[in-house]
């Protein structure tokens, strides 16, 4: 029988015990039955904690003691005789002097509730010695007794006479402890075991007087603590503390107002004590200052380091775009469909267990590189105006595996970078097809990064709206047409799904770059 745990969960607002069930009462006296409540949460954690300690220990301990006992019974049986007891019984020659010399092994041991001797079959406990107790008689030489359950896994072993480990189980006989050792003949055959059990009640039992002592020992030391407590208490401002430990606590460190306005509360509390809580508080304001100071630091240097990484990108990015006479804004437009289709795969909970906030702003950022690799490629194949041939297609696709590279190396240099990996994502695997169709290596599904797939989709409808030195930008509804029949071949299905839920944005977002460009020209 096993132990069932049962834990029971109560919770009480300290600001319903101020105000409400408690509004007459001092400070002080609050705290202390706060206290209170911890120390019996505290109490009752470690008893329970502590009693299990306590079980388990006496479990171990009663298995050494139990292996012990057997081993004794054990040592009294005369193993060549086993098979003339099972067939005689009582009346096998010094049957009953054994029987008797088993009986005062445990004559003074309370805590041993059953001591036998069995002879393992495959149809069963054959019994060789079974002792009497108060409760129950035992059973006569030669019976057969089922197998509980519990010692289903170990037949193999009984019935091949090796050692099992002790035994809980609760099922014929009772919650019991059980340990079997084997009775060995004089070339180490077994014969049969001789079994000791313990009742798990009786340690049980012991393990809760061992409880009740405890609690009585905690007692007397919470009501100390409690004494102490009143005593430290009176001689304490608690308000000015609770201030500034809400102070801490709201304290905003999410922008330089909100750490402005954060010492300011600060600085309001004015503690002029004159003792040590003065001077706690001191530090602290010192602190305070001193850690806004350096946060406001750390913030101004991020968003520069952040503003002049991206500046970076962009401007890496477009050394390499200005090669391609046939790209134009492509950069840009693909990191601005990027941004819109993310968005909406968050709205509609597409891959949310990837898609988080740092996810999409890494790929927005590192969206600009993904062509990073075209550096390598000849002029002369980068704005032909006519089609590739299949070598010079070749060169040109290996700007995915040369961009990735390139972001590696960089990668080496920077690796906390996070928005770098996704860089080295999109640039190597923008290619590749959900069908496993694509390049560089073919990956197919969700083996390709999420990154990759959702530039796929950008990066081939600002390829079908675009007008080329080759070719004439698609109508936008032919580039819809396209990309939707290619759903499932060579987009993932649910990305193309958030993308025609924004390809109004998308439209403004191609308009908009059209109409700077041809300003730009005119």
């Amino acid at each position: 029988m096993g132990e069932q745990n049962h834990s029971q969960k109560a919770q009480k607002s300290s600001s319903g015990l101020n105000f409400r069930i408690l509004p007459r009462l001092s400070l002080s006296t609050k705290i202390v039955l706060l206290i209170s409540l911890a120390l019996l949460a505290f109490g009752l954690s470690a008893g329970f904690v502590t009693y299990k300690i306590y079980l388990n220990t006496s479990i171990e301990k009663s298995k050494s003691f139990a292996k012990g006992v057997a081993s004794l019974a054990a040592n009294i049986v005369a193993p060549e005789k086993v098979d003339e007891y099972l067939t005689l019984g009582e009346k096998a020659p010094d049957y009953l002097e054994i029987r008797q010399r088993l009986l005062s092994v445990i004559k003074n041991l309370t805590h041993i509730k059953y001591l036998y001797v069995y002879k393992i079959k495959e149809d069963g406990c054959h019994v060789v010695f079974d002792l009497d107790t108060q409760e129950l008689q035992g059973e006569k030489p030669g019976t057969v007794i089922p197998f509980d359950e519990a010692f289903t896994q170990y037949l193999p072993t009984l019935l091949k006479g090796g050692e099992i480990e002790p035994v809980i189980s609760d099922e014929t006989y009772g919650w019991l402890l059980t340990v079997y050792v084997p009775v060995k003949d004089k070339n180490g055959n077994c014969c049969c075991y001789a079994a000791a059990d313990i009742s798990m009640d009786w340690l049980r039992v012991q393990s809760q007087s061992y409880l009740l002592k405890l609690f009585v020992i905690f007692l007397g030391v919470g009501l100390a603590v409690l004494l102490v407590s009143v005593l430290l208490l009176k001689k304490t401002l608690i308000a000015q503390l609770n201030s500034m430990a809400k102070a801490t606590k709201d304290f905003d460190y999410n922008d330089k107002e909100g750490l402005t306005r954060s010492l300011s509360s600060i600085r309001s509390i004015n503690i002029h004590s004159g003792d040590e809580l003065e001077n706690l508080y001191k530090a602290f304001v010192e602190m305070a200052n001193n850690s806004v100071h350096y946060i406001q630091d750390i913030q101004s240097k991020n968003e520069a380091i952040s503003q002049m990484q991206n500046a970076l990108i962009l401007t890496l990015a477009d050394m390499v775009e200005s090669r391609d006479q046939n790209t134009g804004e492509h950069i840009r437009k693909t990191a601005a469909y990027t941004k819109i289709i993310m968005e909406e795969m968050k709205r509609r909970h597409i891959y949310e267990d990837e898609l988080t906030e740092q996810f999409m702003e890494n790929v927005e950022h590192s969206a600009p590189l993904h062509d990073i690799g075209k550096i390598n490629v000849p002029d002369a194949i980068l704005n032909k105006p006519g089609k590739l041939t299949d070598e010079e297609f070749a060169l040109m696709k290996s700007h995915t595996t040369t961009g990735g590279k390139i972001i590696s190396h960089i990668i080496e240099t920077v690796p906390e970078s996070g928005y770098l990996y996704e860089a080295k994502n999109l640039a190597t695997f923008h290619h590749e097809k959900w069908n496993g169709k694509g390049y560089p290596t073919g990956l197919s599904g969700l083996d390709i990064p999420l990154s990759a797939r959702i530039m796929a989709v950008a990066d081939v409808f600002d390829a079908l709206v675009s007008t080329r030195s080759y070719k004439k930008g698609f109508p936008y509804e032919k580039a819809f047409a396209i990309i939707e029949e290619e759903s499932g071949s060579h987009f993932d299905p649910k990305i193309v799904e958030a993308f025609f839920a924004v390809k109004d944005q998308a439209i403004r977002i191609a308009d908009s770059f059209n109409k700077a460009t041809q300003a730009t020209n005119g």
